[in-house]
């Protein structure tokens, strides 16, 4: 059975600390190479006062519980890190002020603050992967109840390896359930079975619905388990943003629908225009390299354009580098009605993992890059896109959804990349296409979306399916 490991704690905070004190030498170097055009007197009293303080932030980690962190997602996780160290920052600057240390370079202390949010996160991610691969990351949880609700919650949670709830047993009275398992997981018996595990398991997950609220009151007393989380009959429903509201001795579960709030809507429009402009820059050399490489190999415009459907349903033209030979469409037709097998990965998909189509050495490296997806940043610039976001697809695809979804879809803006993208790419199905478009628009935050960006990155680089 799986055990917790207590070190693990102890090492999340020995990497924050490293983490940290990494990214404020980096400040200083920064602060002192630009120090060229912007003249400052740097003292050494000043860099080991902000060293020590450094000391000081892992305290608003462990008080924001993300050490170890289990149980939350990466997004919430980077809620709770990054608005830890922004108060850590504004008490060490206020201080300052307060303290009339004129002497301290607010540069330093910015550039520290930036990169604090940055390398730690990137540090302890990579971390956390490694602790996943050799299964010693998380903590062993008991499901109660091997019904539909039960098993959504054992493959759930196998699969989101990253919240760290591990289940090694489910508890069912149903006697004709004893002995099967789901997903690898062992159904062990009744509930009279959970003192078995007092003492090895903390949590437990009361996954019911269909049970009565007189014994889901018995269990939540009864049940020997330190955590107990009552699954409601609510799966579909937001998921994040939802907080437990006291109503005269009634719980209430008060949802926040982030993306109709004017504000935030605002602040997406912010984010994509403060990372969109210089990322368009920086791609104009890139572009116009590729643009000249594609004429070489199969001439004609480098470019091309595809009418999508956007926010509201309106339509707007999509913007790609050239991937594939002309008359792609014929070349297409031709392929699928002489390879059935190749048919049936069509219609599943809408893709083909050897596509007749694409343009041999340059087309395959770009789709694998996601490159081709670089001019879509100057329709981020037009407000047709946003950076991050569900996928426009082309007619022939949103056709296949139904109209709930894509009602659903059509109230957001559509994104260069996304949940899907950086989940599965390429290797989801329609229902899972649907199930990750509907989760991030139901639970977007400003948050999500830099973990997307970030997630964007690694997907690329490491080449991982195809967009």
């Amino acid at each position: 059975m799986f055990q917790e490991r207590k070190w693990i704690p102890a090492v999340k905070v020995c990497v924050d600390i490293i983490a940290l004190q990494l990214s404020l030498y980096l400040a200083w170097l920064s602060r002192g190479f630009l120090s060229f055009w912007w003249p400052l007197e740097m003292s050494n009293q000043t860099y080991w006062d902000l060293a020590l303080g450094m000391f000081v932030i892992p305290l608003g980690y462990w008080l924001v519980r993300i050490y170890p962190g289990y149980g939350l997602t990466t997004s919430e996780r980077l809620r709770r890190r990054i608005r830890a160290t922004f108060v850590f920052f504004m008490i060490f600057a206020t201080s300052d002020v307060l303290l009339e240390h004129t002497n301290r370079s607010r540069g330093i202390m910015l550039l520290a603050f930036v990169f604090c949010l940055i390398f730690p996160t990137i540090i302890q991610s990579f971390v956390r992967h490694i602790f996943i691969k050799s299964q010693v990351w998380g903590i062993p949880v008991i499901i109660i109840g091997a019904g539909k609700t039960g098993e959504y919650i054992v493959k759930s949670l196998i699969k989101d390896s990253d919240l760290g709830m591990i289940p090694v047993a489910i508890l069912d009275d149903d006697p004709n359930k004893k002995g099967n398992s789901i997903a690898g997981v062992p159904v062990v018996g009744d509930l009279s079975n959970a003192s078995r595990y007092i003492g090895k398991v903390n949590c437990a997950l009361i996954a019911i619905p269909g049970a009565g609220r007189e014994l889901v009151v018995e269990l939540s007393h009864s049940l020997p388990f330190f955590n107990i989380t009552i699954i409601p009959d609510l799966i579909g429903l937001q998921s994040l943003w939802v907080e437990a509201r006291d109503l005269g001795g009634i719980i209430g579960l008060e949802i926040q629908k982030n993306l109709l709030l004017r504000r935030n809507i605002f602040m997406k429009k912010i984010m994509d225009y403060t990372l969109g402009i210089p990322l368009f820059l920086l791609s104009i050399p890139i572009l116009a390299f590729i643009s000249i490489w594609i004429f070489i190999v199969s001439p004609g415009n480098p470019f091309y354009c595809q009418i999508r459907e956007g926010i509201n349903g309106k339509k707007f033209k999509v913007w790609k580098l050239r991937t594939m030979y002309p008359r792609a469409d014929t070349i297409l037709h031709a392929y699928l009605d002489s390879n059935p097998d190749a048919m049936i990965e069509w219609k599943t998909f809408f893709k083909l993992k050897k596509d007749p189509r694409i343009i041999k050495y340059i087309g395959s490296f770009l789709r694998k890059s996601s490159l081709d997806e670089l001019p879509q940043l100057w329709n981020v610039l037009c407000g047709e896109m946003s950076l991050v976001g569900p996928r426009p697809f082309p007619h022939y695809h949103l056709e296949e959804f139904n109209t709930e979804f894509r009602l659903l879809r059509r109230s957001v803006m559509p994104g260069m990349t996304g949940l899907w993208q950086v989940s599965d790419r390429s290797n989801g199905d329609l229902a899972r296409q649907e199930s990750l478009d509907t989760y991030y628009i139901r639970n977007w935050s400003i948050w999500m979306d830099f973990d997307l960006l970030a997630r964007t990155f690694t997907v690329v680089l490491t080449g991982k399916g195809a967009c």
